[in-house]
């Protein structure tokens, strides 16, 4: 059975996981300093990610899934080690460089949706898209596309307030993957539903990436809807199993 790290029982990490990874991160580490006390959050997280692949990541609240998802999403810096994104080095990138790493590589989902609330579900979705150069008539036409294939087709002028909690959810599963984006990385995408609906966003979201071709790590504490990805990882105190 493959390691889910992609690290080899004596410990050295083969070259096809490299070669072939969407994602690599190699001794990822944060720390910082509260009260006097240094908190490790990660602590060395080696982990691979394939074209096409969706991987959990199982945890409980405070276990550092957000805090690994920020820094392969290039949202914030201070942390140590690689982290490769389709086999090209983006830790050490300015401010400028992770912008495009992030436009063009990854799309993301949150608990919370952060839609732009005075736009309605099609405009969320074409945003993104004009921020990284297509026409308005082609944002328009994939966002009515992805829209559709998440069972919102009769929903697309519809503002945030005018829907659902799981449909608000659906709008940022399309807006993540509006650009094509080679990696997903989704944080509790679920986390603010009920069960029943989040067992359809999830089946949903899976669908439509595998659909896409796009790569997921999806952080979750739910063990059931873990089962249902490719691969389960696991962060416990910082470290990944």
């Amino acid at each position: 059975m493959n390691d889910p790290t992609g690290i080899s029982e004596d410990g050295r990490r083969g070259a096809a996981a490299s070669d072939d990874a969407i994602l690599q991160t190699t001794g990822l580490a944060r720390s910082f300093v509260q009260g006097g006390e240094t908190i490790h959050v990660l602590r060395g997280v080696d982990l691979v990610v394939r074209p096409g692949e969706i991987v959990a990541l199982l945890g409980p609240s405070g276990s550092g899934k957000s805090t690994l998802l920020q820094a392969v999403g290039l949202l914030e810096g201070g942390f140590e080690g690689s982290i490769r994104i389709a086999g090209s080095e983006a830790a050490k990138l300015d401010a400028h460089g992770r912008t495009i790493v992030r436009r063009d590589q990854l799309g993301f989902v949150y608990q919370f949706h952060h839609l732009l609330p005075d736009f309605n579900a099609t405009e969320n979705v074409v945003l993104p898209q004009l921020v990284h150069g297509a026409t308005r008539a082609a944002a328009d036409e994939r966002a009515a596309d992805l829209l559709t294939a998440l069972g919102l087709g009769h929903r697309l002028t519809h503002r945030p307030s005018q829907l659902s909690g799981g449909e608000q959810q659906r709008v940022a599963v399309a807006r993540a993957l509006a650009n094509r984006p080679a990696l997903v990385l989704a944080d509790e995408p679920t986390g603010n539903l009920d069960e029943h609906t989040a067992d359809r966003v999830l089946a949903e979201f899976l669908r439509l990436v595998r659909g896409e071709g796009s790569a997921a790590l999806v952080a979750t504490h739910n063990e059931r809807l873990a089962k249902r990805m490719d691969r389960v990882v696991r962060l416990h105190e910082g470290v990944l199993t």
